[in-house]
């Protein structure tokens, strides 16, 4: 009898577990997301669990105090994913936030985020899925734009919509304000070169897996110019002479657009 009492002891955890892992494996709503960065996409995506409040009878309440916890949980992580996003070649979106008024700041531009995905389960539990833009970063690190195309033909023919930056075989650090620089070190393209509206809602570049991917995003159009970079330092990423010149020959006024996009497979 002892044994058998201590055996069914020992299951008791094994059933707790097996029967959470059930009311999470089965759900009502949304598809499962994945967190973290987007770079392809330009996204920040977290998300946030939260219990039922067991202390209030009216079943909507509990589910009630559950959203809210939910949300206040994503809020914390979709932070912490942030903090983690590199800004350029040597500093860090945690590095920035260390001052009081950009940290402050950073926290109610994440207030505006959208809800893009809510999972209910079976023990009251629910699940939400919160996104915000990486553009809304840009004007936290760099809040006095001085729009620059240094040397860029901005007039003439259009005969591009966009830049591919083929950076495939090189250690390429995904970044909110990479680099595309000449041979000798001197800046083609940064967050500076940004028109005030680009700023907002593009961005300085997206990154994307392949080739193909990259020719068919929207971000670069659909006639970009591609250009092989020799070189790559973190974020930043360097053209030779020959490719420099195809782009200071071109009508680049795409490039105040943010019309970037960074192929780093």
């Amino acid at each position: 009898m002892k044994r058998l009492l201590t055996l069914l002891i020992l299951a008791l955890p094994l059933v707790a577990s097996a029967q959470g892992k059930a009311a999470k494996d089965n759900f009502t709503g949304d598809p499962k997301s994945v967190p973290g960065v987007n770079w392809g996409g330009q996204m920040i995506k977290a998300t946030g669990a939260g219990a039922p409040d067991l202390s209030v009878k009216n079943p909507a309440q509990a589910r009630l105090g559950a959203e809210r916890a939910a949300t206040l949980d994503a809020m914390r992580n979709l932070l912490a994913q942030v903090k983690g996003i590199q800004i350029n070649a040597e500093k860090k979106m945690d590095d920035a936030m260390k001052d009081d008024k950009i940290k402050a700041r950073v926290e109610g531009l994440l207030r505006g985020y959208k809800v893009v995905g809510k999972r209910y389960f079976s023990d009251g539990g629910i699940e939400i899925d919160l996104e915000v833009p990486v553009s809304l970063l840009t004007e936290v690190f760099d809040p006095e734009p001085i729009q620059m195309l240094a040397g860029m033909k901005v007039e003439g023919e259009k005969t591009n919509t966009g830049l591919v930056i083929d950076a495939r075989g090189l250690k390429v650090t995904p970044a909110l304000a990479p680099r595309l620089l000449d041979d000798a070190g001197k800046a083609l393209y940064s967050v500076d070169s940004l028109s005030a509206d680009a700023r907002k809602v593009s961005g300085v570049a997206s990154y994307v897996q392949s080739l193909d991917e990259a020719k068919k995003s929207l971000k670069a159009g659909d006639k970009p110019l591609v250009l092989k970079a020799s070189k790559a330092n973190g974020s930043d990423l360097q053209l030779d002479s020959a490719d420099a010149m195809k782009l200071l020959a071109t009508n680049a006024g795409f490039l105040a657009e943010g019309r970037v996009v960074i192929v780093t497979n």
